[in-house]
């Protein structure tokens, strides 16, 4: 039962404060009295076991699975790693790799050869490389070997077994105001 209030101790905090009964002692502000109660207790109890939680999946009544608080597969997904698993899915890392590397060319032949030697298309293995004039397609073609190599070192072993080496495309007479819609004509151009 609650004792009476005294009417001259109307502004004081301490009033409005439970008041403890007399056979227990007043509590140690800083808790050091509490923390060596609780060590005491625990050193004779031994080690203890962490708390393992399972985690289980909400389901509603139909049997769909309710995202929760931690991540899962139908959480919003990375863009790189979306089409990476893509990429994998589709077998298209290879084809990625070496439209990498066309990318890349002028890095990987040098400047001047890239100037004058273009990648054209890539295809079971074989690269084709179309050049700006016939001289440019021989030395490309001794240097063939040693482009695979720096080719397979970029994508891998066994990416690139041939390099297909074209020249320049030669001129077409089929357009223009005196083509002969049967084929190519007498054949008296050149005299």
């Amino acid at each position: 039962m609650p004792e009476p209030r005294n009417s001259s101790d109307s502004g004081n905090e301490s009033d409005d404060a439970p008041t403890l009964p007399a056979d227990e002692p007043e509590h140690d502000k800083h808790g050091l009295d509490l923390a060596k109660s609780l060590a005491g207790r625990l050193k004779g109890a031994g080690p203890v076991q962490p708390v393992r939680r399972t985690r289980r999946r909400r389901t509603t009544s139909d049997g769909f699975q309710v995202s929760g608080a931690r991540p899962d597969d139908r959480d919003p997904q990375k863009l790189t790693a979306t089409l990476g698993r893509l990429m994998r899915d589709q077998g298209w890392e290879v084809d990625v790799a070496v439209h990498g590397v066309m990318a890349r060319w002028p890095s990987i032949v040098g400047p001047e050869m890239a100037e004058h030697c273009k990648p054209e298309s890539y295809e079971d293995t074989q690269l084709t490389v179309r050049t700006s004039s016939t001289a440019w397609a021989t030395q490309l073609k001794m240097l063939a070997p040693d482009l695979i190599r720096r080719l397979n070192a970029e994508l891998g072993e066994g990416t690139v077994t041939h390099v297909n080496v074209q020249g320049p495309h030669a001129p077409s007479w089929r357009k223009g105001p005196r083509t002969v819609r049967g084929g190519r004509g007498p054949r008296d151009t050149y005299g």
